[in-house]
């Protein structure tokens, strides 16, 4: 396929899903709202140009170089990985349903419990606050934990959400990383 779906190939995405990037024992699962359709159609997370994710975690110190999507594999050897709240693509975060976003947050807990990763970053606040029941939740690390796996609110690196500057994004990717490295090297 093309880096560049084409329509056809993007209508053909929507409620499609794209396999996790995930391990037992990783250092930080970075967690999605849902995948779009941009992701859908090449099958890699924040697939999208303009989405800011790949540079915040460059920057942030999570990767050694900046990374394109059709890389996400090699975040393994990192201890990072990649899942979503929702599973299903959609052009928009805001085609989600309040459920939707509520049952995706029991089957991440679900899948934290069963992987273990030492932290959970969930890239979306508004997404956090639903899924988890936690309406005044802010951006950075929760009280709420799922067993032993730490969770931190990351901004939505969408070029969508322009409260956010890249770098802004990418201190509060930071910020995650000293965390993370703190708790592994207790």
């Amino acid at each position: 396929m093309s880096t560049r779906p084409t329509k056809d190939q993007l209508a053909a995405a929507h409620n499609t899903t794209i396999p996790d990037v995930i391990a037992p024992g990783l250092d930080v699962l970075f967690c999605g709202i849902n995948p779009g359709l941009y992701s859908g159609a090449l099958g890699q997370h924040f697939a999208r140009p303009g989405n800011r994710f790949w540079p915040a975690l460059h920057k942030g110190g999570f990767t050694p170089r900046l990374y394109a999507p059709s890389e996400q594999d090699q975040l393994l050897d990192l201890k990072l990985g990649i899942t979503n709240v929702v599973a299903r693509t959609t052009a928009r975060a805001d085609e989600l349903t309040d459920d939707e976003l509520r049952e995706g947050g029991r089957i991440l807990t679900a899948k934290v419990l069963e992987y273990r990763p030492a932290w959970l970053a969930v890239v979306g606040i508004t997404a956090y606050r639903t899924a988890f029941g936690f309406p005044k939740a802010r951006v950075g690390p929760q009280d709420h934990r799922i067993g032993d796996t730490h969770v931190w609110v990351l901004p939505n690196p969408s070029g969508l959400n322009a409260h956010w500057t890249p770098a802004g994004l990418a201190a509060e990717f930071a910020r995650l990383r000293a965390a993370s490295e703190n708790c592994r090297n207790r």
